[in-house]
């Protein structure tokens, strides 16, 4: 809902910057992300010139003043800049009412109570999707910290004699900041994997860790959560039945907390079942009395829907089947429709808020969404983002699900005879009909991965033709590696002997390309754009270390009878009342931007202005010969796989240039 800044002088040094100085500092880069926070703007610097805090404000919870931020306590003791939504914010103010003088009414304000009540400990108590800087003053501690799943980024770099923290990379171009790329963290997908970004000593905090700094002293990162799943070995005591009620109680209670608001709530839609269920609990509450954000209203009509509408010949149009949703639930239905000049159109600008590749143009098509629904009055929007994830909804988790039985729950229909044909049968991995080849790697990689095949399709996923230099000086990439070792010891240990492989395989995605790319290019980063703040109901930590706790057989279903596999099984059978038939029944279908466009067409054109010999050649680390015939092949030849490293070369162009990043050169990895 916000954006934040930060910086904190480590060490002892000089007084260089006047006051004002500074202030402009902050100002700028504020202004950077004004596109967050245009309804308010606050600063912080103690006396000494050492902290520096920032925010601009998208006001949700509490519209007066008493929101805005910083926040400060009335000892002036403790000072914070949070970005986000928090929920439980009524409960823990009624408990510490007693202790904490609140100045306002706003949900992020709790979060100096917390640190007071708690101190350090306060972060396992915040529900919700935020990113923070805190800095107590009386004991010189300067903490930053990020949600568990990554949906608000927070990213931090040292520049001078500062570190530096905010919520977008571009902010610290205010603060003297000149980008460079980390061709290695590129070359090897590192900023994919671990807390490396595609620029050099610009750092993530990564989800569910806090950066931490005493007495001005030397930072470091520590971990205050993470996922867990139970041995393989146990047997799962709970019936099905109470399995299928525990999901469903959870994530009514997720979507509930997320209707709170002093704005307008709407629903983003797709033809999928995650979406779908989010809108049928919507309705379903509402029917029950609850108020949707400033609507206490039980007119159904009065919940909006928004849809992405491709092209009803593309392929990739779902909006036939979200109307269908909208109908039965009684909600309005804005479909809101993308061609492909809007998504030629939008591109450049939605490389430039998300900061991550992906090698295709969804973001696109996201940004003209959010538009329309800042348009239509709406700052929140109840997302479904998530549920793949941890319940197993994507089609290359079929395999996974299959590599060993499942010892905590054995199927009805189980049938080991016909194990053969079930593995047989499990997807090919493959996004739209795009296969990859799995590279090679370390067999100890493979033995610690238990032989899942999810990292070996992360390592693939922005494809680009290298420079021949960069093999000279990093030797042949062997990202699965790269990704494994960026977990602990604890994790890995748990991958290799512990858990099933389909929940190695979600703690993979889960853990990498879903924050780092996903809930960039699709998340936050984009719906902020246009001042919408995204809610994913999935992403509540109550119910996904529920799910976690699930049998691996009830997530990924395979019907030894038909052969067929049933993705996100248990999910399916908790929205089942919430939901038509049609989306019961409905295969995964993600969400996606057309991949075959008009010869001559506006994304034609697009690729052939940003991929250019002069271009390519400024980047220093694409090879432009292999690169030229991509565009051509993509679009003319129709080939999915040169489209995709087209836009991947692109979008490394328009991060070039809107950053101003220089040439990258072989010296520079010296």
């Amino acid at each position: 809902m916000c954006g934040i800044t930060a910086f904190l002088a480590v060490g002892q040094p000089p007084q260089t910057r006047s006051r004002e100085q500074i202030e402009q500092e902050i100002h700028n880069s504020l202004d950077i992300v004004k596109h967050r926070g245009p309804d308010a703007s606050g600063k912080w610097i103690n006396s000494g010139n050492r902290v520096g805090l920032g925010h601009v404000r998208l006001s949700i919870v509490d519209l007066s003043p008493e929101g805005n931020q910083p926040f400060e306590d009335t000892e002036n003791e403790v000072y914070a800049v949070v970005n986000g939504e928090l929920y439980d914010h009524e409960r823990y103010r009624e408990e510490l009412a007693a202790e904490y003088n609140f100045r306002g009414h706003s949900d992020c304000e709790i979060v100096l109570a917390l640190y007071k009540h708690y101190g350090l400990d306060f972060l396992s108590h915040l529900r919700g999707e935020f990113a923070l800087v805190l800095w107590d003053a009386k004991r010189e501690v300067f903490v930053a910290t990020r949600d568990r799943y990554g949906i608000k980024s927070l990213y931090y770099t040292v520049v001078g004699d500062r570190l530096l923290v905010a919520t977008e990379m571009k902010q610290f171009l205010a603060y003297g900041w000149e980008p460079e790329w980390d061709v290695r963290s590129v070359y090897e997908s590192g900023w994919v994997f671990d807390e490396r970004t595609i620029f050099r000593d610009v750092k993530k905090i990564q989800p569910g860790h806090y950066l931490i700094s005493r007495n001005y002293g030397e930072f470091r990162t520590d971990k205050y959560w993470d996922m867990h799943y139970p041995d393989k070995f146990t047997k799962e005591v709970r019936t099905e039945e109470e399995m299928i009620e525990g999901v469903r109680q959870r994530l009514l209670d997720a979507v509930r907390v997320r209707l709170r608001a002093d704005v307008p709530v709407g629903i983003y839609l797709s033809g999928g079942i995650d979406s779908s269920a989010i809108a049928g609990m919507v309705v379903h509450l509402v029917k029950e009395g609850a108020k949707l954000g400033d609507s206490s209203s039980k007119d159904l009509s009065r919940i909006q829907c928004f849809t992405v509408q491709f092209d009803k010949g593309s392929g990739f149009d779902e909006s036939d089947v979200a109307e269908r949703t909208a109908e039965f639930l009684g909600v309005k239905f804005n479909p809101v429709h993308v061609p492909e000049g809007k998504l030629a159109e939008r591109f450049e600008n939605a490389v430039w808020y998300s900061e991550a590749f992906m090698a295709d143009i969804n973001g696109a098509g996201k940004l003209a969404m959010a538009e329309v629904a800042h348009n239509a009055g709406f700052k929140v929007v109840i997302t479904g983002e998530g549920s793949d994830e941890h319940f197993a909804g994507y089609s290359y988790f079929q395999n996974e699900s299959l590599l060993e039985d499942d010892l905590t729950w054995t199927p009805p229909d189980y049938d080991p005879t016909k194990r053969e044909e079930a593995i047989r049968n499990a997807g090919t991995n493959h996004i739209q009909g795009v296969k990859w080849v799995v590279p090679q790697t370390l067999p100890s990689t493979m033995r610690t991965l238990n032989n899942t095949r999810v990292a070996g399709l992360l390592t693939r996923a922005v494809p680009l033709y290298y420079a021949p230099w960069l093999q000279d000086e990093f030797g042949a990439s062997d990202g699965q590696t790269v990704l494994t070792e960026s977990f602990d010891g604890e994790v890995r240990h748990a991958m290799a002997q512990s858990w099933h492989p389909l929940h190695t395989a979600e703690y993979l995605w889960t853990k990498t390309a879903f924050p780092n790319s996903l809930l960039r290019y699709l998340g936050d980063n984009i719906d902020m754009a246009y001042q919408v703040e995204s809610r994913p109901a999935f992403l509540d930590h109550n119910l996904t270390e529920f799910a976690n706790s699930l049998p691996p057989s009830l997530k990924m279903k395979y019907n030894y009878g038909s052969g067929t596999f049933t993705e996100k099984y248990i999910l399916r059978e908790a929205v089942r009342p919430f939901v038509t038939e049609e989306i019961y029944k409905r295969k995964k279908q993600p969400y996606m931007a057309p991949m075959r466009y008009a010869v001559d067409g506006p994304v034609h054109r697009k690729l052939k202005e940003l991929i250019t010999k002069e271009n390519i050649e400024a980047l220093g680390f694409v090879d432009w010969e292999r690169t030229e015939p991509l565009v051509e092949k993509g679009i003319v030849g129709g080939d999915p796989l040169a489209f995709r490293a087209a836009i991947a070369a692109a979008q490394c162009v328009v991060v070039s240039q809107r950053f101003g990043v220089k040439k990258a050169t072989q010296n520079d990895c010296k």
